[in-house]
């Protein structure tokens, strides 16, 4: 796919010709400060995805948005939530809220090889390496430990840390539970309460509010979550 940042700051210019150089499914096509810029860019050259700053200068990203009649795929870089809901008034792809991972990166990309149209050529099976959606590292203290994601069972919020708890190892990670949420492949991972995702790919049964892993483990639905997991899971 060709794609363009759209970024006015040289430091995230800079993480995200990275990330996209890494991936390796991606060509990037041009970097551009502000959007009248690549506006320009765009009538001349294909574009399928454009990673798009929201605070820029001269045009803001949403108003650029509002501007085009048949914009790319859009996958819109902030480091400000509280335009998440007038964002996906565009359709935009995804949202990434600065700073974020590679592997949250790499998620959102994923979500374009899956809704794009721009393409007439088929996507390959092997968009992106598989390592990537194999394994992922937890930090935790001052290492980075490498983590097969079908081996885990669950992971649990505990004060300060979460506990990814894997076939024969738990392993205490600082990052908070939202992170977990966005990074780990959906559905195979289903939050199905405020302190528990769960990969559903290990679970047994369900009983009521309670749901039973392969290694003995019991674990309790939510009941704001309990709706969604039987829609998105048992049907």
């Amino acid at each position: 796919m060709y794609c363009i940042i759209i970024e006015d700051q040289p430091p995230a210019q800079r993480i995200l010709k990275k990330y996209i150089d890494d991936i390796g499914s991606l060509e990037l096509k041009g970097v551009f400060s502000d959007a009248i810029q690549a506006m320009e860019f765009i009538k001349n050259d294909s574009v399928d995805l454009m990673f798009l700053d929201i605070h820029l200068p001269k045009i803001s990203g949403i108003d650029f948005l509002k501007s085009m009649q048949n914009p790319p795929q859009v996958i819109l870089t902030t480091a400000f939530s509280e335009y998440a809901l007038e964002s996906y008034e565009f359709n935009v792809v995804d949202y990434l809220l600065k700073p974020f991972s590679f592997q949250r990166f790499v998620k959102a990309v994923s979500k374009v090889s899956s809704r794009s149209s721009v393409t007439t050529e088929p996507v390959p099976e092997n968009l992106f390496p598989a390592k990537i959606v194999k394994e992922i590292y937890i930090k935790s203290g001052y290492e980075h430990i490498k983590v097969v994601i079908d081996e885990i069972f669950h992971i649990e919020s505990d004060a300060d840390y979460t506990e990814i708890v894997t076939v024969d190892k738990k392993h205490l990670s600082s990052e908070p539970l939202k992170f977990w949420e966005d990074t780990l492949p959906a559905p195979q991972f289903f939050r199905i309460h405020r302190s528990h995702i769960v990969n559903t790919s290990k679970i047994e049964k369900l009983v009521g509010n309670q749901i039973y892993l392969s290694n003995s483990i019991i674990l309790p639905i939510g009941r704001a979550y309990k709706e969604d997991f039987v829609k998105q899971i048992l049907n």
